[in-house]
């Protein structure tokens, strides 16, 4: 590419400029002359700290990602019974030991934001089933036909992680190898035992800015 049209380190447009004139401005400044739009014609670079500005690129994208991944949300209706509560307390707390903070939203629909005392008295139930180990963000809050409530984590509730099936199933297995040490043989599986009584019976079951390149100082 013979011409370029160049932005300085300042941010400021310097116009169209033969190529190597900004290789040589970019190397005595000790910095990179970076191709930012290709497609234009002529293409336009920018002199900068190539290295410095990746970091911060992929700093800025790590942070909107944690962000992002940081703020749960569990939804309620005011008539969901006992069963479904619990279930999503339990989501909630998953969340929670994940190091996600919660936001409880309780959706009303028609009449039911007459009954919006109940709402937050629901709320209020539930900081108080998880007690010490979270952070109150934000009080229960009417937004027109939802109420709002937000809960973080503490390190007590982070750190009280439940453990993983592949651990639950590791000790199994250790127990097992215990037995078999002993020589003894554990107990047949209760379905084993009632496949045995019924063949006895004969009922046996049938079968942000995106950087294009950088121009090579010379």
């Amino acid at each position: 590419m013979p011409q370029i049209r160049l932005i300085d380190q300042d941010s400021n447009q310097r116009g169209v400029v033969d190529t190597y004139v900004a290789l040589r401005e970019a190397r005595d400044l000790g910095l990179d002359l970076v191709e930012i739009a290709p497609h234009e014609r002529p293409p336009v670079c920018r002199i900068m700290d190539y290295g410095r500005h990746q970091y911060t690129l992929k700093k800025r994208q790590k942070q909107s990602a944690t962000h992002e991944a940081s703020l749960k949300e569990v939804r309620l209706r005011p008539k969901t019974d006992d069963n479904d509560r619990n279930i999503k307390i339990a989501r909630a707390e998953k969340f929670l030991t994940q190091g996600h903070k919660v936001q409880f939203t309780m959706l009303f629909r028609g009449r039911e934001r007459q009954h919006s005392d109940m709402a937050r008295d629901l709320f209020m139930e539930i900081i108080e089933h998880f007690g010490e180990s979270i952070k109150v963000e934000r009080m229960p809050k009417s937004e027109g036909r939802r109420m709002t409530m937000v809960i973080a984590p503490t390190k007590k509730m982070i750190q009280a992680k439940p453990k993983k099936k592949n651990e639950n199933a590791k000790k199994s297995k250790d127990k097992s190898a215990k037995h078999d040490a002993k020589g003894e043989s554990p107990a047949p599986p209760a379905d084993a035992l009632a496949s045995d009584d019924s063949a006895n019976e004969g009922d046996a079951p049938s079968s942000d800015a995106v950087e294009s390149g950088m121009v090579a100082n010379e």
